[in-house]
């Protein structure tokens, strides 16, 4: 039975990181699900790659269509993000094991809608310091850094990934990335062991 890996975790967690060393490295056999977004391109992003970049225009389409799986809508300091997974004909739990990047909230929507033995949850901690100097340092690279949004979304972590909200969800193993050759190992050998395949 096939599966998807769903990694998460609160901003600048190393959770991008994490999933391009996980199919680069190719240990387990792992498909990639692009989710949409609302929100502009970043620096050094590619589209279709991060995301595939829509407008609210296009979100309104997909969503009348009944194709949106799940959703999430974010107010920020640059106007309304939306941030989304569509049921496009990039996911086929018959035949391949996937992976994906989301969070706590967009977790529980995906196991409502593909069942809970379908997922497989992979959260990844990391300090509150380091993890506000990685999106600080993230931001300035930025051609025009958008530190309000960076603040609202550090804030917002706190609440989304709250220990009620680990719990709801029934997450019980965690990954704390510190070190990522460790991190990646641990999170290896947990897939593996996971998949029935």
């Amino acid at each position: 039975m096939a599966k998807i890996i769903y990694l998460m975790g609160k901003s600048s967690t190393g959770k991008d990181t994490i999933y391009k060393e996980l199919l680069r490295k190719g240990a387990v056999d792992l498909h990639t699900i692009v989710p949409y977004t609302t929100r502009p391109i970043r620096a050094g992003e590619r589209e279709g790659v991060e995301y595939l970049f829509t407008d609210e225009d296009g979100f309104q389409r997909l969503l009348e269509a009944g194709k949106v799986i799940e959703d999430r809508a974010y107010n920020t300091f640059h106007g309304l993000w939306r941030y989304f997974t569509v049921d496009d004909g990039q996911i086929d739990l018959q035949e391949k094991d996937y992976i994906m990047i989301g969070t706590l909230e967009a977790y529980e929507k995906m196991k409502a809608y593909f069942g809970e033995d379908k997922l497989l949850p992979v959260l990844i901690e990391l300090d509150d310091g380091v993890r506000l100097q990685r999106a600080l340092n993230r931001e300035r690279k930025q051609k025009h850094p958008k530190y309000e949004e960076m603040c609202r979304r550090f804030l917002a972590d706190s609440e989304d990934f709250s220990e009620e909200n680990i719990k709801r969800a029934g997450i019980t193993r965690r990954f704390y990335n510190d070190e990522l050759s460790r991190c990646l190992d641990e999170i290896t050998d947990y897939i593996k062991a996971n998949l029935s395949r």
